[in-house]
């Protein structure tokens, strides 16, 4: 039978200590803040803040039509807060096998997307429910507005993310620990 040996060389440390070295990693990253895709999502939170802020302050819920508008512009924009949030702290980082580049480019088109139908929707309703110079009807008039920025700025976004995910300008390790924002 082998025998104990006398000398054995342990290490412990307490769960206490692990959790506050990760807290503490938690720092914004300013240069994200300065990249393009930053500037981007900050863009698209304050207009699609303004989106649904301008339809909500209306008799939205008489209009089926604007239940769509205000569905997609609150959804993306807590979406786009959680991506905004994601990359800020740089938890992509910490979820290394998330392929974020691909997530952020799908986001992002199906946000064009949804962004381009919710504009359409909001323009074409605005004339058939609101009368003309009323504040209902300006209210919707800007939400249809913004809509169009916002659908441009996930427009822009999207293509950004689509070079990021197909690593132009870098190779795809970079891209990858990079976050994908340049």
């Amino acid at each position: 039978m082998a025998e104990f040996p006398s000398k054995v060389s342990t290490r412990t440390s307490s769960p206490a200590q692990g959790a506050g070295a990760s807290a503490s990693a938690l720092r914004p990253d300013l240069g994200f803040l300065r990249s393009s895709f930053g500037v981007l999502m900050l863009l698209q939170l304050a207009l699609g803040l303004l989106v649904w802020a301008l339809i909500a302050d209306t008799p939205y819920h008489l209009y089926p039509a604007y239940g769509w508008v205000m569905f997609v512009a609150v959804f993306l924009w807590l979406v786009t807060i959680v991506f905004f949030i994601i990359y800020l702290f740089q938890l992509h980082m910490k979820l290394y096998m998330v392929p974020w580049p691909l997530v952020f480019m799908i986001f992002n088109v199906t946000a064009t997307v949804l962004y381009i139908t919710a504009f359409i929707t909001c323009s074409a309703a605005v004339d058939q429910t609101s009368l003309k110079g009323s504040r209902p009807y300006n209210q919707r008039a800007a939400a249809s507005f913004f809509a169009c920025l916002v659908m441009v700025a996930y427009g822009v976004s999207a293509f950004f993310s689509f070079q990021a995910w197909r690593g132009e300008g870098s190779n795809a390790a970079t891209s990858q620990m990079s976050g994908g924002y340049a």
